[in-house]
């Protein structure tokens, strides 16, 4: 055990005392935890986790250290990171460093040996909340501690995609033949995403979040993609305002998490905040038109409302929940019945997780070419 204490503390005043793990400091965010048991170097560099300090479930982590290539975004994500055993040396043949290297050279402050389980059981019940992990040779008081978590801004209301949306517009070239393009409205997608459309011969062009329709129309796309992202959607009027208008030109639209809850907002629906939210690679999903059950990988901590099965009125006609957990019942999916339009509160790109929603990309692509057939789809109308 380190001679320098760490602490994690929560805003309702809960404190775990440990170890540090990556770099030494502080910092705050929203504490959440996640059920997987890999991944953890997609999960750290997911940007939907900006802001969030992650307690891993799983007790083992940093097994297969880190790599060069496994990385969903330009760094580590996440303000922080709580495990309870942390290997204390990487074996992997593509390692090139352990976590604990990757987590102190990109200062993120971490936390090791504490409980876990109880940290988890605590969220679980009481909710995700503000929380900070505090870590050096001599640290305040767990009063003064407790209150500085307490001053620092919550998740609901906090406006964070634009602090991880790209600054440059750039291009993933389709595989092979390309058959569509796509622009995709980045609010902080994973590099998988556009990986998964290139495969299906998709050039998709990743654009920063305040893209104008304009900018949009004159790449002549086939589709318009909402990405994954943090925050709460009731701040993402830019983005809202933006799908309002793709839908309006009937551009065949494909979103997933963020952008799940961004096309709700955009057809009337209201968002709510999750007591914990679903963060992990084993959450189930019942698709109510097939019955249908797919196991998931999830990071969200907001919903969409509805019921299994509603229909419901929008501008561009009838919408339908077509997807929820059967955990909770939390809204998983939307869609248009006659306009083109879907979208999950998922993750079909699943890296690390499961494969069973793959071929959502694939009804993307039949989405496009069913509108492009059918000549429904007038790019420069109502400009």
């Amino acid at each position: 055990m380190s001679s320098t204490t760490a602490v994690l503390v929560l805003e309702d005043g809960r404190v775990f005392r440990g170890e540090p793990f990556g770099a030494v400091g502080e910092t705050l965010g929203e504490a959440v935890f996640t059920t997987g048991m890999t991944g953890y170097q997609e999960t750290l560099t997911d940007p939907s986790y900006h802001r969030q300090i992650v307690v891993q479930t799983a007790p083992q982590i940093g097994n297969t250290g880190w790599n060069g290539e496994d990385d969903e975004s330009t760094g580590i994500q996440v303000a922080g990171y709580a495990v309870r055993d942390p290997s204390p040396r990487a074996s992997n043949w593509r390692a090139i460093g352990s976590l604990d290297d990757a987590l102190r050279t990109q200062g993120i402050v971490g936390i090791a040996g504490i409980d876990t389980r109880a940290v988890v059981r605590h969220l679980r019940e009481r909710g995700a909340m503000r929380a900070g992990v505090f870590s050096g040779v001599s640290l305040a008081s767990d009063e003064v501690l407790v209150e500085r978590v307490r001053q620092s801004p919550g998740m609901e209301g906090a406006d964070l995609y634009g602090a991880v949306t790209v600054r440059e517009p750039y291009v993933v070239e389709a595989q092979g033949d390309k058959r569509f393009t796509v622009a995709a409205l980045d609010v902080g997608i994973k590099f998988n995403t556009p990986r998964m459309m290139a495969l299906r011969g998709i050039e998709t062009h990743v654009l920063p979040a305040d893209t104008t329709i304009e900018q949009i129309l004159a790449l002549e796309p086939d589709g318009f993609f909402l990405s994954n992202g943090p925050g709460d959607p009731a701040t993402a009027d830019g983005p809202v305002a933006l799908t309002k208008q793709v839908l309006e030109r009937r551009i065949p639209l494909f979103g997933i998490c963020f952008g799940n809850q961004i096309l709700g907002r955009a057809l009337g629906r209201g968002t709510y905040k999750l007591r914990y939210g679903h963060r992990g690679i084993n959450i189930p999903v019942v698709e109510h038109a097939t019955g249908r059950v797919a196991i998931t990988s999830q990071n969200h901590g907001f919903a969409v409302e509805g019921s299994a099965g509603e229909r419901f009125d929008t501008p561009y006609g009838t919408g339908v929940i077509t997807h929820t957990c059967p955990n909770d019942g939390c809204v998983e999916g939307l869609a248009g019945l006659d306009f083109p339009a879907f979208s999950v509160q998922y993750h079909p790109e699943a890296a690390a997780g499961p494969h069973d929603a793959a071929d959502l990309f694939d009804r993307f692509c039949a989405l496009m070419d069913e509108n492009r057939s059918s000549g429904r789809h007038h790019l420069r109308e109502n400009v």
